[in-house]
Protein backbone atom coordinates (compact mmCIF):
# COMPACT_ATOMS: atom_id res chain seq x y z
CA UNK A 1 0.00 0.00 0.00
CA UNK A 2 1.60 3.22 -1.08
CA UNK A 3 2.15 6.25 1.32
CA UNK A 4 -0.54 8.81 0.53
CA UNK A 5 0.45 12.48 1.30
CA UNK A 6 -0.57 13.35 4.78
CA UNK A 7 -3.67 15.99 5.34
CA UNK A 8 -3.33 18.62 7.20
CA UNK A 9 -6.26 19.29 9.92
CA UNK A 10 -7.69 21.84 11.96
CA UNK A 11 -6.65 20.87 15.55
CA UNK A 12 -9.80 22.55 18.04
CA UNK A 13 -11.01 26.13 16.46
CA UNK A 14 -8.10 27.92 17.86
CA UNK A 15 -5.62 27.99 15.16
CA UNK A 16 -3.18 25.34 15.68
CA UNK A 17 -3.00 23.31 12.23
CA UNK A 18 -0.96 19.66 12.04
CA UNK A 19 -0.93 16.55 10.55
CA UNK A 20 -3.85 13.82 10.45
CA UNK A 21 -1.71 11.42 11.55
CA UNK A 22 0.92 12.58 14.97
CA UNK A 23 3.41 10.60 16.28
CA UNK A 24 4.06 9.85 19.78
CA UNK A 25 7.34 9.87 20.86
CA UNK A 26 7.26 7.88 24.33
CA UNK A 27 8.78 3.98 23.07
CA UNK A 28 11.89 5.79 21.63
CA UNK A 29 12.99 6.24 25.28
CA UNK A 30 11.79 2.78 26.97
CA UNK A 31 8.24 2.13 28.78
CA UNK A 32 6.66 -0.42 26.01
CA UNK A 33 9.92 -1.40 25.50
CA UNK A 34 13.53 -1.62 24.97
CA UNK A 35 15.17 2.44 24.29
CA UNK A 36 16.48 3.08 20.72
CA UNK A 37 19.76 4.94 20.83
CA UNK A 38 19.89 8.60 20.51
CA UNK A 39 21.06 8.48 16.41
CA UNK A 40 18.22 6.02 15.86
CA UNK A 41 15.68 8.03 17.95
CA UNK A 42 16.29 11.14 16.01
CA UNK A 43 16.94 9.07 12.42
CA UNK A 44 12.98 8.07 12.93
CA UNK A 45 11.58 11.29 14.23
CA UNK A 46 13.02 13.13 10.78
CA UNK A 47 11.73 9.72 8.86
CA UNK A 48 8.47 10.64 10.23
CA UNK A 49 8.49 14.58 9.45
CA UNK A 50 9.80 13.79 5.76
CA UNK A 51 6.87 11.24 5.28
CA UNK A 52 4.29 14.15 6.26
CA UNK A 53 4.12 13.88 10.13
CA UNK A 54 4.87 17.31 11.35
CA UNK A 55 2.98 16.74 14.98
CA UNK A 56 5.09 15.05 17.54
CA UNK A 57 4.16 14.07 20.87
CA UNK A 58 6.54 13.84 24.32
CA UNK A 59 6.16 14.71 28.15
CA UNK A 60 8.09 15.73 30.68
CA UNK A 61 8.61 12.09 32.58
CA UNK A 62 9.14 9.94 29.25
CA UNK A 63 12.17 8.09 29.96
CA UNK A 64 13.45 10.16 33.04
CA UNK A 65 13.25 13.11 30.91
CA UNK A 66 15.30 12.25 28.31
CA UNK A 67 12.63 11.89 25.61
CA UNK A 68 11.94 15.41 25.43
CA UNK A 69 16.39 15.49 25.13
CA UNK A 70 15.90 13.24 21.88
CA UNK A 71 12.92 15.65 20.31
CA UNK A 72 14.72 18.52 21.26
CA UNK A 73 17.76 17.13 19.13
CA UNK A 74 15.74 15.68 16.08
CA UNK A 75 14.04 19.30 16.12
CA UNK A 76 17.21 20.84 15.31
CA UNK A 77 17.48 19.07 11.90
CA UNK A 78 13.96 20.39 11.06
CA UNK A 79 12.46 23.25 10.36
CA UNK A 80 10.89 24.15 13.40
CA UNK A 81 8.28 26.36 12.23
CA UNK A 82 6.72 23.35 9.96
CA UNK A 83 6.71 21.46 13.55
CA UNK A 84 3.90 20.86 15.77
CA UNK A 85 5.31 20.17 19.35
CA UNK A 86 3.42 18.78 21.95
CA UNK A 87 4.55 18.08 25.20
CA UNK A 88 3.33 17.63 28.85
CA UNK A 89 3.50 18.31 32.45
CA UNK A 90 1.76 17.37 35.99
CA UNK A 91 2.87 13.88 36.73
CA UNK A 92 4.82 13.44 39.83
CA UNK A 93 6.07 10.27 41.74
CA UNK A 94 4.91 9.61 45.28
CA UNK A 95 6.07 6.70 47.12
CA UNK A 96 6.96 4.58 44.33
CA UNK A 97 3.88 5.70 42.93
CA UNK A 98 2.44 8.42 39.94
CA UNK A 99 0.87 11.08 41.76
CA UNK A 100 -0.39 14.44 39.72
CA UNK A 101 0.46 17.71 40.53
CA UNK A 102 -0.81 21.39 39.09
CA UNK A 103 0.25 24.33 41.23
CA UNK A 104 0.78 27.33 39.23
CA UNK A 105 4.13 27.56 40.71
CA UNK A 106 4.81 24.06 39.49
CA UNK A 107 3.17 24.20 36.36
CA UNK A 108 5.79 27.69 35.23
CA UNK A 109 8.54 25.24 36.66
CA UNK A 110 7.80 22.74 34.35
CA UNK A 111 7.41 24.75 31.56
CA UNK A 112 10.84 26.60 32.17
CA UNK A 113 12.66 23.26 32.34
CA UNK A 114 10.81 21.49 28.96
CA UNK A 115 11.74 24.44 27.18
CA UNK A 116 15.29 24.12 28.60
CA UNK A 117 15.39 20.07 27.70
CA UNK A 118 13.84 21.02 24.16
CA UNK A 119 15.77 23.97 23.36
CA UNK A 120 13.26 25.50 21.56
CA UNK A 121 11.68 29.05 22.49
CA UNK A 122 8.25 28.18 22.37
CA UNK A 123 5.98 24.53 23.03
CA UNK A 124 3.32 24.59 20.50
CA UNK A 125 0.50 22.13 22.75
CA UNK A 126 1.17 22.06 26.56
CA UNK A 127 -0.82 19.51 28.12
CA UNK A 128 -2.07 19.21 31.94
CA UNK A 129 -0.21 15.61 31.45
CA UNK A 130 -2.84 14.39 34.84
CA UNK A 131 -5.46 16.65 36.38
CA UNK A 132 -4.55 17.13 40.05
CA UNK A 133 -7.66 16.13 41.98
CA UNK A 134 -6.71 18.78 44.52
CA UNK A 135 -6.33 21.71 43.00
CA UNK A 136 -8.90 23.57 41.19
CA UNK A 137 -8.25 23.99 37.56
CA UNK A 138 -8.87 27.30 36.74
CA UNK A 139 -5.48 27.85 39.02
CA UNK A 140 -3.84 25.44 36.91
CA UNK A 141 -5.36 26.89 33.45
CA UNK A 142 -4.94 30.56 35.22
CA UNK A 143 -1.07 30.37 35.37
CA UNK A 144 -1.11 28.11 31.70
CA UNK A 145 -2.85 31.40 30.32
CA UNK A 146 -0.07 33.31 31.76
CA UNK A 147 2.57 31.19 29.39
CA UNK A 148 0.54 31.78 26.24
CA UNK A 149 0.23 35.66 26.78
CA UNK A 150 4.55 35.45 27.61
CA UNK A 151 4.68 33.58 24.06
CA UNK A 152 6.36 30.31 25.98
CA UNK A 153 3.17 28.00 24.98
CA UNK A 154 0.65 28.79 22.10
CA UNK A 155 -2.01 26.61 22.92
CA UNK A 156 -3.25 24.76 26.17
CA UNK A 157 -4.01 20.83 26.50
CA UNK A 158 -6.07 18.48 29.03
CA UNK A 159 -5.43 14.83 29.23
CA UNK A 160 -7.91 12.19 31.23
CA UNK A 161 -9.70 15.01 31.97
CA UNK A 162 -13.91 14.93 32.72
CA UNK A 163 -16.64 16.93 31.56
CA UNK A 164 -17.15 18.73 34.40
CA UNK A 165 -12.71 19.90 34.45
CA UNK A 166 -13.06 20.57 30.53
CA UNK A 167 -16.11 22.81 30.36
CA UNK A 168 -13.86 25.16 33.37
CA UNK A 169 -10.66 25.09 32.22
CA UNK A 170 -12.20 26.22 28.54
CA UNK A 171 -14.06 28.91 30.44
CA UNK A 172 -10.34 30.22 31.70
CA UNK A 173 -8.81 29.61 28.62
CA UNK A 174 -9.76 28.35 25.41
CA UNK A 175 -8.67 24.58 25.52
CA UNK A 176 -6.98 23.47 21.92
CA UNK A 177 -7.11 19.33 22.49
CA UNK A 178 -7.63 16.76 25.34
CA UNK A 179 -5.39 13.53 25.07
CA UNK A 180 -7.73 10.13 26.28
CA UNK A 181 -7.22 6.69 25.01
CA UNK A 182 -9.39 5.47 22.49
CA UNK A 183 -9.16 2.55 20.56
CA UNK A 184 -10.89 -0.11 19.20
CA UNK A 185 -10.66 -2.10 22.82
CA UNK A 186 -11.29 1.53 25.15
CA UNK A 187 -14.55 3.90 23.75
CA UNK A 188 -15.51 4.95 27.42
CA UNK A 189 -14.89 8.51 26.02
CA UNK A 190 -17.36 8.10 23.21
CA UNK A 191 -20.86 9.24 25.37
CA UNK A 192 -19.52 11.95 27.11
CA UNK A 193 -16.49 13.35 26.56
CA UNK A 194 -16.76 13.06 22.68
CA UNK A 195 -19.59 15.17 22.60
CA UNK A 196 -18.59 17.67 24.90
CA UNK A 197 -15.25 18.64 22.76
CA UNK A 198 -17.43 18.82 19.90
CA UNK A 199 -19.26 21.51 21.41
CA UNK A 200 -16.95 23.64 22.63
CA UNK A 201 -14.52 23.07 19.37
CA UNK A 202 -11.71 21.12 21.44
CA UNK A 203 -9.39 18.66 18.84
CA UNK A 204 -9.55 15.15 20.13
CA UNK A 205 -5.71 13.41 20.32
CA UNK A 206 -6.33 9.32 21.25
CA UNK A 207 -3.17 8.00 22.58
CA UNK A 208 -3.16 4.02 22.22
CA UNK A 209 -4.93 3.89 19.31
CA UNK A 210 -3.40 0.35 18.23
CA UNK A 211 -4.32 -0.92 22.18
CA UNK A 212 -0.73 -0.21 22.89
CA UNK A 213 0.39 -2.64 19.91
CA UNK A 214 -2.41 -5.41 20.88
CA UNK A 215 -4.04 -4.71 17.28
CA UNK A 216 -0.48 -4.60 15.52
CA UNK A 217 -0.40 -7.79 17.03
CA UNK A 218 2.32 -6.92 19.09
CA UNK A 219 0.57 -9.06 21.97
CA UNK A 220 -0.04 -11.99 19.95
CA UNK A 221 2.32 -12.64 17.67
CA UNK A 222 5.12 -11.45 19.34
CA UNK A 223 6.99 -11.45 22.79
CA UNK A 224 6.81 -8.47 24.93
CA UNK A 225 10.00 -7.51 26.64
CA UNK A 226 10.54 -8.28 30.51
CA UNK A 227 10.93 -4.26 31.05
CA UNK A 228 8.22 -3.20 28.71
CA UNK A 229 5.18 -1.37 30.71
CA UNK A 230 2.68 -3.98 28.81
CA UNK A 231 3.65 -6.67 30.69
CA UNK A 232 1.69 -5.16 34.10
CA UNK A 233 -1.26 -4.02 31.83
CA UNK A 234 -4.83 -6.30 33.25
CA UNK A 235 -5.34 -6.54 29.48
CA UNK A 236 -1.80 -8.53 28.65
CA UNK A 237 -1.98 -10.20 31.51
CA UNK A 238 -2.92 -14.32 31.77
CA UNK A 239 -5.81 -15.64 31.25
CA UNK A 240 -7.26 -11.98 29.61
CA UNK A 241 -4.65 -11.75 27.61
CA UNK A 242 -5.86 -15.29 26.23
CA UNK A 243 -9.53 -14.23 26.15
CA UNK A 244 -8.73 -10.86 24.26
CA UNK A 245 -6.99 -12.52 21.71
CA UNK A 246 -10.14 -13.60 20.35
CA UNK A 247 -10.50 -10.28 19.19
CA UNK A 248 -7.42 -9.91 17.42
CA UNK A 249 -8.52 -12.68 15.29
CA UNK A 250 -11.85 -11.37 14.42
CA UNK A 251 -9.91 -7.81 13.48
CA UNK A 252 -7.55 -9.65 11.53
CA UNK A 253 -10.62 -11.38 9.37
CA UNK A 254 -11.99 -8.30 8.52
CA UNK A 255 -8.56 -6.60 7.92
CA UNK A 256 -7.69 -9.42 4.52
CA UNK A 257 -11.30 -8.29 3.59
CA UNK A 258 -10.37 -4.75 3.59
CA UNK A 259 -6.82 -5.58 2.25
CA UNK A 260 -4.84 -4.10 5.16
CA UNK A 261 -3.08 -5.00 8.23
CA UNK A 262 -5.24 -5.37 11.59
CA UNK A 263 -3.24 -2.81 12.83
CA UNK A 264 -4.00 -0.62 9.79
CA UNK A 265 -7.75 -1.26 10.14
CA UNK A 266 -7.79 -0.87 13.73
CA UNK A 267 -5.77 2.83 13.42
CA UNK A 268 -8.01 3.19 10.15
CA UNK A 269 -11.04 3.23 12.53
CA UNK A 270 -9.47 5.75 14.74
CA UNK A 271 -8.89 8.20 11.92
CA UNK A 272 -12.39 7.80 10.34
CA UNK A 273 -14.03 8.76 14.07
CA UNK A 274 -13.93 12.43 12.82
CA UNK A 275 -11.62 15.23 11.13
CA UNK A 276 -10.90 16.24 14.90
CA UNK A 277 -9.61 13.23 15.68
CA UNK A 278 -5.69 13.17 16.14
CA UNK A 279 -4.06 9.67 17.18
CA UNK A 280 -0.81 9.70 17.56
CA UNK A 281 0.77 6.07 17.51
CA UNK A 282 4.25 5.49 18.24
CA UNK A 283 7.47 3.20 17.25
CA UNK A 284 10.47 2.86 16.96
CA UNK A 285 10.73 1.33 13.69
CA UNK A 286 10.19 2.88 10.33
CA UNK A 287 8.96 -0.32 8.46
CA UNK A 288 5.79 0.26 11.23
CA UNK A 289 6.04 4.11 10.91
CA UNK A 290 5.01 3.20 6.77
CA UNK A 291 2.41 1.03 8.06
CA UNK A 292 0.56 3.42 10.31
CA UNK A 293 0.61 6.04 7.23
CA UNK A 294 -0.61 3.15 5.11
CA UNK A 295 -3.86 3.17 7.05
CA UNK A 296 -4.66 6.85 5.80
CA UNK A 297 -5.28 4.33 2.64
CA UNK A 298 -7.90 2.65 4.09
CA UNK A 299 -11.67 3.53 2.96
CA UNK A 300 -14.19 2.50 5.69
CA UNK A 301 -17.76 3.40 4.98
CA UNK A 302 -20.20 3.66 7.97
CA UNK A 303 -21.21 0.39 7.97
CA UNK A 304 -17.67 -1.06 7.56
CA UNK A 305 -17.50 0.72 10.98
CA UNK A 306 -19.71 -0.81 12.55
CA UNK A 307 -19.08 -4.23 11.30
CA UNK A 308 -16.08 -3.31 12.82
CA UNK A 309 -17.47 -2.30 16.16
CA UNK A 310 -19.38 -5.04 16.16
CA UNK A 311 -16.62 -7.48 15.82
CA UNK A 312 -15.16 -6.12 19.65
CA UNK A 313 -18.00 -5.41 22.02
CA UNK A 314 -16.23 -3.61 24.97
CA UNK A 315 -17.90 -4.86 27.95
CA UNK A 316 -16.38 -8.08 26.65
CA UNK A 317 -12.70 -6.94 26.71
CA UNK A 318 -11.00 -8.54 29.85
CA UNK A 319 -9.10 -6.41 32.04
CA UNK A 320 -8.74 -2.63 32.82
CA UNK A 321 -6.91 -0.61 30.38
CA UNK A 322 -4.56 0.21 33.70
CA UNK A 323 -3.26 -1.07 36.27
CA UNK A 324 -4.90 0.65 38.83
CA UNK A 325 -2.02 0.15 41.73
CA UNK A 326 0.73 2.04 39.89
CA UNK A 327 -1.61 5.11 40.93
CA UNK A 328 -2.41 6.88 43.53
CA UNK A 329 -5.80 7.21 42.71
CA UNK A 330 -7.99 7.32 39.73
CA UNK A 331 -7.39 9.71 36.94
CA UNK A 332 -9.72 8.37 34.38
CA UNK A 333 -11.91 11.46 33.62
CA UNK A 334 -10.42 13.42 36.91
CA UNK A 335 -12.13 16.15 38.51
CA UNK A 336 -10.99 19.23 40.66
CA UNK A 337 -12.26 20.85 43.68
CA UNK A 338 -14.61 23.82 42.97
CA UNK A 339 -12.55 27.59 43.25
Amino acid sequence: MANPVIPRVKLGNQGLEVSKLGYGCMGLTGIYNNPVSEEDGISIIKYAFEKGITFFDTADVYGSTKNEVLVGKALKQLPRENVQLATKFGIVMIDGKMDAKGTPEYVRKCCEASLKRLDVEYIDLYYQHRVDTTVPIEETIGELKKLVEEGKIKYIGLSEASVDTIRRAHAVHPITAVQLEWSLWTRDIEESIVPVCRELGIGIVPYGPLGGGFFSGKAVVESLPENSSLVSLPRFKGENLEKNKIFYTQVANLAKKHGCTPGQLALAWVLHQGDDVIPIPGTTKAKNLDENIGSLNVELSQQDLEEIVGSLPVDEVAGLRIYESMYHKSWIFADTPQK
